[in-house]
């Protein structure tokens, strides 16, 4: 009796003495490591005026950074090599300057351009999926699969009967799902790739029953790429949803762009999933069945470009303000998240000073109304030095897709907002190519043709109440 009197005397101070040690080292950690002041201003606030949840709240949302084993696995590394000396086709004038850009990017990412590529664009799930499900069934070798959501709907199912199929015929396969992405359908689907064997890992996984994961749970795994036989590669915005299947009337349809991809580039994207599977696993993939030798055959010259929350940190970033700043005379961009930082702001508006065409491309409806709202309290601060913000209709675009002075294109999975930029890891594909880009920008034609133009009049003449409400949603641009 006289132990448990002497712990209940001393728990108040023991748990007072913890939390302030905890405080400390939070807002130590805030102020050596946030890069904006008023960010680890607001930090600092909110771990001393909320004991406990505060240090815990900066513990899973402010630290941001990650190392990552596969930095250290030695892992295959493409050599590097000079930029070439044509980006494109070199009759085409008029994209000289872009080669500053490509210099630019060079400094900022480990991966180098490689010419001779092959990328044709799919449109929504109707086109990429029956054709990412026939490269599955003529794997000989191997298959990559990382997606961020992995539905179990009747479009994920096919892609489990198909990956099973593959196993037994003696494919090696690797299925790499986002622990979050799981979390979209129940059952989860990795239930299915277990009972079909199929080898599956789920990236960051992180509950109240790992709370030595908290640090982790906002860092998500945003890719998608799948790789068959280390030969032919699928990559862009697009999840396995049904939703993404137009043709069959889903209950929540979304447009997107998914990318076929064969040249010597299809490389650096099973380089990317080779770290993140030894990442996750502990496995290292190699040997040429993995990483064969692949041979020119295509006019696109291209690099992928990896981001993260490690050594991959904001180079994607990096990449779009070089872009911007290069453009000579037009920026096409559809992203259907549009929370640029201030740099990328001014950087938007500096290249429509300049006379640029800015062209900014939304969905007019999103899925995520919370998004919407703080995006549009920001539609104003590029409209009002001559950017122009398009609005889609429906159904919802997941789109993501650049285009600079027709020549020089950047899609893959990254948004135009703090959580692909700074949170999570994407994989993007930056591609010179004047015919490859005359191609993409039809798309974009085809999206304009039916699209809104939203004015500068409109976006200040919303009700009060709605510009508070979106002005307030603002406030929590930085963590959607």
């Amino acid at each position: 009796m006289d132990w448990l009197e002497h712990i209940s005397r001393f728990w108040p101070h023991l748990a007072a003495s913890f939390d302030f040690l905890a405080s400390l080292l939070a807002s130590i950690h805030a102020l050596l490591h946030k890069r904006d002041s008023r960010a680890a201003t607001l930090w600092i606030g909110f771990i001393w005026l909320l004991p406990v949840f505060g240090p815990l709240s900066y513990l899973a949302m402010g630290v941001n950074r990650i190392r990552r084993r596969a930095q250290s696995l030695g892992v295959h590394k493409t050599l590097n090599r000079p930029v070439p000396e044509n980006l494109g086709e070199p009759e085409h004038a008029g994209a000289e300057h872009l080669q500053m850009l490509a210099r630019v990017v060079s400094r900022v990412v480990a991966q180098p351009l490689i010419p001779g590529n092959q990328i044709e664009p799919l449109v929504n799930g109707d086109a990429a999926f029956p054709a990412m499900l026939a490269a599955i069934e003529s794997a000989q070798k191997t298959i990559s699969l990382s997606t961020y959501i992995f539905d179990n709907d009747p479009s994920g199912q096919k892609f489990v009967a198909a990956l099973a199929r593959a196993v037994q015929r003696g494919v090696q396969v690797r299925v790499l799902i986002d622990a979050a992405g799981t979390r979209y359908s129940w059952p989860p689907v990795t239930g299915r790739l277990r009972h079909a064997k199929i080898p599956h890992a789920r990236f960051l996984p992180a509950s109240l029953l790992t709370p030595w994961r908290v640090a982790t749970i906002n860092l998500r795994n945003h890719r998608k790429m799948l790789i068959v036989d280390g030969k032919i590669a699928f990559t862009g915005g697009m999840n396995i949803r049904h939703g993404n299947v137009l043709a069959d009337q889903p209950k929540s349809p979304v447009q997107d762009l998914q990318f076929h991809v064969e040249g010597p580039v299809v490389t650096q994207l099973q380089e990317s999933f080779v770290n993140d599977w030894a990442f996750c696993t502990r496995e290292i993939l190699k040997g040429s069945e993995w990483l064969p030798e692949l041979s020119e055959g295509g006019e696109v010259i291209a690099r992928v470009i990896t981001d993260g929350p490690d050594g991959d940190f904001e180079k994607a970033r990096w990449t779009l303000l070089a872009a911007l700043a290069e453009a000579q005379t037009s920026a096409q961009i559809v992203t259907p998240y549009f929370l640029p930082d201030p740099a990328l702001i001014s950087a938007l508006n500096l290249a429509a000073l300049r006379g640029v065409r800015v062209d900014i491309i939304l969905p007019a409806k999103n899925n995520l109304p919370f998004v919407h709202w703080a995006s549009r309290a920001m539609w104003w601060q590029v409209l009002q030095r001559g950017c122009r913000l398009w609005l889609t209709p429906p159904p919802f675009d997941h789109s993501k897709l650049m285009i600079v002075d027709g020549h020089w294109v950047l899609f893959g999975s990254a948004n135009w907002d703090a959580r692909s930029l700074r949170l999570n890891f994407e994989l993007n594909v930056e591609c010179y190519g004047r015919e490859f880009a005359q191609r993409m920008e039809s798309v974009i034609e085809q999206k304009l043709r039916h699209a809104r133009e939203v004015t500068l009049a409109e976006a200040d003449g919303r009700p009060f109440l709605s510009r508070l409400r979106d002005a307030i949603a603002r406030l929590f641009s930085p963590y959607l």
